[in-house]
């Protein structure tokens, strides 16, 4: 059963981000149907009908900008994710401002397609009174946002779950130091840095030599072990995973990222001084200007 879930996820993860952006174009255009549907249906009992070209462009100008969103809000939801255990409040507040930013952006635009549109079919667009109609707009935009943000919330966590979630066991506490009578208590020796890490996904577990982690990747409350062409996510934070390992070969190289020195094949230079690491596996880290020092003396 587990080796039929790893190799689920292996087989989708070349197709994840077609199937993802996929996605999110049918939802919406599925919606914009639906909803311009039931506009047209209602508009046939309004005492003063519109045109169904009013119609069409309200409905679709509106879910063409939500749809163009929709990165935004993967990547706010991506950074506020670590908040969600230790910080709810921030979390929280974080997102309700987030949500006034979207409904802003997403009725600016609306409007400004409107406008085009109606400019086009040699008509007016009316903004008179946007601004006392933003508090209606608002408290749909608000629904939109959080359904989109708990969509992708729900997303990563099946995600997680068809991975499988690895775990480094527990070291054995250091034995405390023993002295003879009389004598003072000797101090411990500090823990020798691991050379393996024994994981467990799937049920199963895996023997992880430090030496064989090509590069590492913080994935919200994860980080994220490149190995040998597989990926295993622990519960850690970038920062504290990298004091176990040897700064003589790891180094990080971004915000979000850390690579062993041995495994990279070529050091690109990008413009603004920041550069693209094209490493032995094939794959490609990003190095921002900030650690572009410490990487050349990690590696000098």
């Amino acid at each position: 059963m587990g080796d039929s879930r790893k190799n689920l996820y292996e087989r989708y993860e070349p197709i994840r981000r077609r199937v993802e952006v996929g996605f999110w174009i049918v939802f919406m255009a599925l919606q914009a149907v639906f909803n311009t549907t039931v506009a047209l249906v209602d508009a046939r009992d309004r005492a003063v009908p519109r045109a169904a070209w009013e119609i069409v462009t309200w409905e679709v100008s509106s879910h063409l900008v939500l749809l163009a969103l929709v990165p935004a809000v993967v990547a706010i939801q991506r950074r506020l994710s670590p908040l969600a255990r230790s910080h709810l409040l921030r979390y929280l507040g974080w997102h309700l401002a987030a949500s006034v930013v979207f409904s802003v952006v997403h009725v600016a635009a609306m409007f400004a397609l409107r406008a085009m549109v109606y400019a086009a079919m040699g008509e007016r667009y009316d903004f008179a009174g946007w601004i006392g109609r933003w508090g209606y707009e608002y408290l749909k935009d608000v629904r939109a946002y959080l359904a989109m943000v708990f969509g992708i919330w729900a997303y990563g966590v099946f995600m997680l779950r068809l991975q499988g979630e690895a775990r480094v066991l527990d070291q054995p506490e250091a034995a405390a130091a023993t002295a003879e009578p009389g004598e003072a208590p000797r101090a411990a020796s500090p823990p020798a840095r691991p050379e393996r890490f024994l994981v467990r996904k799937l049920r199963r577990e895996f023997l992880i030599a430090a030496s064989d982690i090509d590069w590492l990747q913080a994935e919200g409350n994860y980080v994220g072990l490149h190995v040998n062409g597989h990926d295993y996510l622990l519960r850690a934070t970038l920062t504290d995973f990298l004091s176990q390992l040897d700064p003589a070969h790891f180094v990080r190289v971004h915000r979000s990222h850390a690579v062993h020195l041995g495994r990279i094949k070529e050091i690109e230079p990008l413009d603004g001084g920041d550069a693209r690491l094209h490493m032995h596996d094939g794959t490609t880290v990003p190095c921002s200007r900030r650690y572009r020092e410490a990487l050349r003396a990690g590696a000098s």
